[in-house]
């Protein structure tokens, strides 16, 4: 089977991978979600994982981590690897008696000595990294008191606090208006900058176009990878979600619609408009 990899530019040397899935079948209660699996996550990368919903992103996410049950083939990670992790945000409970301060500074303590407090210095890296995503006003907060998107960055902020190499997100973005939608990718194509690792499973093919330089099309396996603009087409794209997608270029921007919902959207205002004319003509008589 070929190996499904990211392809840096010509220039640059490929470097060793840091993750590295071969012939990989995950499973829940011995069912398989996917089988013979091939991936390569590379140190740099900056990649969308995207797909229908229950085709196996997020179970992806937790083969890497160690998390589901691979019945067959291998995960091979760099050895010293950090990885940080944000779940979804439905599957936290927000309800949990912490404060923003405290949920960050657990991200700490598998790097800190047996004390379950934080220290002084877990503290200030706390403080640090709350100021830079403008959450410094909300340390003390309690996590329920926030906004979803603050929520979101609360839990970016608890993986970051350990300094991961490679960091995996599950849905960032669902759930937040189009501004916080922004915000957090303008900050994960930083932190990509500064070298580090990032792969994110998302819908939303629009943001990613514009954001994200590689996007891996999914649906229990790889359907095709690459850069945006080669991969985010109508024939890719139905192959993943079995469905007619209409895609626009416009001013180097793409934009991604189901066909179908257009067509359903579009006959719904005509009849709509119908109906007004109808009503019209009803009342002139």
């Amino acid at each position: 089977m070929d190996r499904a990899t990211y392809q840096p530019k010509r220039e640059y040397v490929v470097p060793a991978p840091l993750i590295d899935l071969c012939d990989l079948t995950a499973s829940y209660d011995r069912e398989p979600i996917w089988k013979a699996l091939n991936l390569t996550l590379v140190p740099g990368q900056f990649t969308a994982l995207v797909g229908p919903t229950g085709c196996g992103k997020s179970t992806l996410l937790k083969a890497i981590l160690g998390l589901v049950s691979c019945p067959a083939g291998t995960v091979q990670r760099r050895s010293g690897l950090t990885i940080g992790y944000v779940p979804q945000h439905e599957t936290i409970s927000w309800q949990f008696p912490v404060t923003v301060e405290q949920v960050v500074c657990m991200g700490r303590y598998r790097q800190t000595t047996w004390w379950p407090w934080a220290s002084r210095e877990d503290r200030r890296q706390t403080g640090r990294l709350l100021e830079r995503l403008g959450l410094a006003a909300y340390a003390k907060r309690h996590i329920s008191e926030l906004s979803g998107g603050q929520q979101q960055r609360v839990f970016l902020a608890r993986a970051l606090i350990g300094k991961p190499q490679l960091l995996l997100l599950d849905e960032p973005t669902a759930g937040v208006d189009m501004k916080t939608q922004h915000d957090i990718l303008h900050l994960l194509r930083e932190l990509n900058g500064e070298g580090m690792t990032i792969l994110l499973t998302t819908h939303d093919l629009n943001t990613i176009a514009s954001h994200v330089p590689w996007v891996i099309c999914f649906n229990r396996r790889i359907v095709a990878q690459g850069p945006p603009a080669a991969v985010l087409t109508p024939a890719i794209l139905r192959q993943t979600y079995d469905a007619q997608m209409t895609v626009v270029t416009h001013d180097g921007m793409t934009f991604i619609a189901n066909r179908s919902l257009v067509h359903r959207h579009a006959d719904k205002l005509a009849g709509q408009r119908s109906a007004k004319r109808r009503a019209g003509d009803g009342t002139a008589s």
